[in-house]
C-alpha cells in the first residue's frame, strides 16, 4: 500500500498501487473494429499530442529578431519536458514571406532566415533522440507568385507549365469569371495578369496562385517534394489548406447565402467570404480522390502520418470526417469543432462529442482550439463565462486537462501550455507594427492572426522575454506576457505550464487514454463527465465546467479509486463527490470480476449514461472519507 497526500488537505489518501499505473499498452496486442468490423492495429498517430511551433516567434538563436531552427534545437529540452509526442513546424521553406512562410518559392530547401539543410538535419536527428516526431507544413494548394513554376506559367499559354495553375478568361465585359472570394482579402478571388491576357484564381492572397490538381505532372511534382523530406527523416505532414486543393471545373458561381443557414465554421462573421456558400471555389467533393496518390505515397514510409487542416468549411466536424474515411485518405485532421463563440458549458461538449463520435466511428479526430490562424487558447469560448465574468486561471488547468482526455489526437499551440492571452491591436501591438497580410487587408473590420503569433516569453527578466538579443522582435511581446514566462512557470509547481507537463505525462501511462473506448456519463449542467477504457483499465473523467462547487453521486458507477498527485482537488465522503469550480475528477473504476468479459458492462445510449451490475448487486466501497 501506498500513501499520497491530497491537493486541498494533509489527509492521506490510501490507494493499492494497480498495473496500469506505470504500465505500457503491451498486455495485449493494441487493436480494434472499425464499422465495418476490419481490425487495426495501433499506430502512435492516433493519440498523439502535437506541439505546434511557429519558427518566426518560437526562439531567435542570431539575434536578428526572429526565431530559427537552431533556436529550436535550444530548447528541444523544453519540449521534451512537456510530454508530448510530436512537433509541428509551421513552414520554414524559401519564401519571399508575404504570409509568413505560406507562399513557397522552392519546396526543396530551407529559408535562410530560419537555417540550411544541416540545421533541419540536426533538428530531426535530435528530436528524435528525444523521442519526439517531427511533422512539416506542406503547403500544396498554392506557391508564391514567384516560384519558378508560376514565373513560367504566366509567360504565355503554351510553355511547359501554362496548365499548372488555374486560369480562366475575362467574361466578355473584362470582369473576372465568376463572384468567388478571396478568404484574405474581401474581394474577388480572381487577379488579372497582363502577360497571359487571363484572371489566375487565388483563395488566399493575390501572390499566392492555385496550383492545378488536375494536372498529373502537378500530383507528381509534389508528391517527388514529399519523398524528398520523407527520406530526410520527417515523420510526416500537417497539409495546409487541405480542403482548398480543388475547385470546380465548370467555375460555377457560388450561390448567395441564405439570411436563415448557419454561418459557416472557421471564418469571422464579419469575413466578406461568409456571403456566399461554400459550395464551388473549394470544399469539392472531388478533393477526396486528391488524397488517394499522397496516402499511397505516405504509406511508402512505416509509420509516416498526414495530418489535415479541415477548418474553414460549412460544417468542418461532417467534412473532416471524410477526409480520413477508409486507408486511402489521410490519417487525421483538425476541425473547428472547439472554435465555438460561446461560453463553455457540459451542454456544448455533450454535443461536440455526440457529433464527434457520429461521423468519426474510425478515429482519425485531432482537437485544436488555438493555432497560428485561430487565436490562443485563453481567447475561446468567447473569454467569459455564462454570466459574463472572465475565466479565472483555474479554468484553463480544467481544460487542459479535458483536453487531453479526449479520444484521439490533439495539437497544442506554443505558448498555449503558459496560457498567453491573446496579443490585442492595437494596445499590444500598434497598427503600424501588424505583420499579417490578412490583418491589414481587413483590419479593423477582422483583426488578423498576429495577436496568437507573438514570440515565446522565455524570461521576465530580459528584454524582448528573453526572445532575442535584438533590439526589437519581429512583433513587439506584449508587456503582460512576461509575467507568464517559462522561468517563472518552471519554478511554480501548481503553474498552467507545470499542470500541463502533469498530465501529459501520466497520460502516457493511461491505456485507457491512449487507446480506450468513450463512453459519456449521464451528468447534469455544469458536469460533464466520460469514461475511457481499455483492458482493464476503466478511468472515470469528470469536469465541473463551472465557478460554483458541485456534488456527484458515484453509486451506479461500481468501486472507484480516486487518482490522485494532478493537483485539482475535491473531497469525497464514500459515494459522494464534491468537485471544487473549474476542476477535474479521474477515477480508477474497478472491475467486479476481473474474469468477466467486458460485454458484462451494460452501456446505454450516450445521452442515458451506463450503469453496472456485478451479479451479485453489490460494490466495494472507497474509505469513508478521502480527499481527492
Amino acid at each position: 500500500m501506498d500513501t499520497q497526500y491530497s491537493e486541498l488537505s494533509n489527509l492521506p489518501t490510501t490507494y493499492a498501487k494497480q498495473w496500469w499505473r506505470n504500465a505500457t499498452i503491451n498486455r495485449r496486442a493494441w487493436t480494434w473494429e472499425d464499422k465495418n468490423d476490419l481490425q487495426h492495429s495501433g499506430e502512435w498517430w492516433q493519440h498523439a499530442v502535437i506541439y505546434q511551433i511557429f519558427p518566426w516567434s518560437f526562439n531567435d538563436s542570431d539575434g536578428d529578431g526572429s526565431g530559427d531552427l537552431q533556436g529550436i534545437i535550444s530548447k528541444i529540452d523544453y519540449i521534451a519536458s512537456l510530454g508530448v509526442d510530436a512537433i509541428w513546424l509551421s513552414p520554414i521553406f524559401e519564401s519571399p514571406m508575404d504570409d509568413m512562410g505560406y507562399d513557397v518559392t522552392n519546396m526543396l530547401d530551407i529559408d535562410p532566415m530560419f537555417g540550411d539543410l544541416r540545421d533541419f538535419d540536426r533538428l530531426i536527428e535530435i528530436s528524435h533522440s528525444f523521442g519526439l516526431k517531427v511533422l512539416m507544413d506542406q503547403v500544396w494548394n498554392h506557391t508564391s507568385d514567384k516560384h519558378p513554376w508560376f514565373v513560367e506559367s504566366r509567360k504565355n499559354r503554351t510553355n511547359d507549365k501554362a496548365d499548372w495553375f488555374v486560369w480562366a478568361d475575362a467574361k466578355e465585359d473584362g470582369s473576372p469569371p465568376n463572384n468567388w472570394l478571396s478568404a484574405f482579402m474581401g474581394k474577388s478571388a480572381w487577379q488579372w495578369d497582363e502577360h497571359r491576357q487571363q484572371y489566375y484564381f487565388y483563395n488566399f492572397l493575390p501572390s499566392q496562385p492555385e496550383l492545378n490538381w488536375r494536372n498529373p505532372e502537378v500530383v507528381e511534382a509534389i508528391l517527388a517534394r514529399a519523398r524528398f523530406w520523407l527520406d530526410r527523416g520527417v515523420d510526416g505532414f500537417r497539409m495546409d489548406a487541405v480542403n482548398f486543393l480543388t475547385h470546380d471545373e465548370q467555375l460555377r458561381d457560388n450561390p448567395p447565402r441564405p439570411e436563415d443557414a448557419p454561418l459557416p465554421d472557421g471564418v469571422d462573421a464579419d469575413n466578406p467570404m461568409v456571403s456566399q456558400m461554400f459550395k464551388y471555389s473549394f470544399c469539392r467533393p472531388e478533393n477526396l480522390d486528391v488524397l488517394k496518390p499522397i496516402r499511397e505515397t505516405i504509406d511508402e514510409y512505416p509509420g509516416a502520418t498526414t495530418l489535415g487542416e479541415v477548418t474553414l468549411c460549412e460544417d468542418s466536424i461532417e467534412l473532416s470526417s471524410q477526409y480520413v474515411e477508409g486507408n486511402d485518405r489521410l490519417h487525421l485532421a483538425y476541425n473547428s469543432a472547439l472554435l465555438m463563440e460561446e461560453p463553455m458549458s457540459a451542454k456544448m461538449m455533450k454535443e461536440v462529442m455526440r457529433r464527434v463520435q457520429k461521423h468519426f466511428p474510425e478515429g482519425g479526430q485531432c482537437w485544436m482550439v488555438g493555432n497560428h490562424d485561430y487565436g490562443r487558447l485563453r481567447s475561446r469560448w468567447t473569454g467569459v463565462d455564462a454570466e459574463g465574468q472572465p475565466y479565472p486561471d483555474k479554468f484553463y488547468h480544467a481544460i487542459a486537462a479535458l483536453l487531453i482526455s479526449l479520444p484521439g489526437g490533439l495539437c497544442l499551440y506554443q505558448g498555449d501550455e503558459l496560457g498567453l492571452p491573446e496579443a490585442l491591436i492595437p494596445k499590444d501591438i500598434p497598427e503600424d507594427k501588424i505583420r499579417d497580410p490578412f490583418g491589414k487587408a481587413l483590419y479593423p473590420l477582422v483583426p488578423g492572426r498576429d495577436g496568437s503569433r507573438t514570440p515565446m516569453p522565455w524570461r521576465d527578466d530580459e528584454p524582448n522575454a528573453g526572445f532575442t538579443d535584438a533590439e526589437e522582435a519581429w512583433l513587439p511581446v506584449p508587456k503582460q506576457h512576461y509575467s507568464y514566462a517559462v522561468n517563472i512557470q518552471n519554478a511554480d509547481p501548481n503553474s498552467l505550464l507545470n499542470t500541463w507537463r502533469r498530465l501529459l505525462h501520466w497520460r502516457k501511462r493511461q491505456p485507457a487514454l491512449i487507446a480506450g473506448s468513450f463512453q459519456m456519463v449521464e451528468t447534469e449542467e455544469p458536469l460533464f463527465g466520460f469514461v475511457r477504457e481499455y483492458a482493464e483499465q476503466r478511468l472515470l473523467c469528470l469536469f465541473n465546467l463551472s465557478g460554483k462547487t458541485i456534488e456527484y453521486d458515484l453509486g451506479e458507477l461500481g468501486s472507484c479509486e480516486n487518482v490522485v498527485g494532478l493537483h485539482f482537488g475535491g473531497h469525497r465522503d464514500d459515494d459522494r463527490l464534491t468537485i471544487p469550480p473549474y476542476a477535474a475528477y479521474f477515477a480508477n473504476i474497478a472491475l467486479a470480476d476481473e474474469n468477466l468479459p467486458l460485454a458484462t458492462w451494460k452501456f446505454q445510449e450516450m445521452t442515458d449514461g451506463f450503469s453496472h451490475s456485478n451479479g451479485n448487486g453489490k460494490r466495494a466501497k472507497q474509505p469513508a472519507e478521502a480527499s481527492v
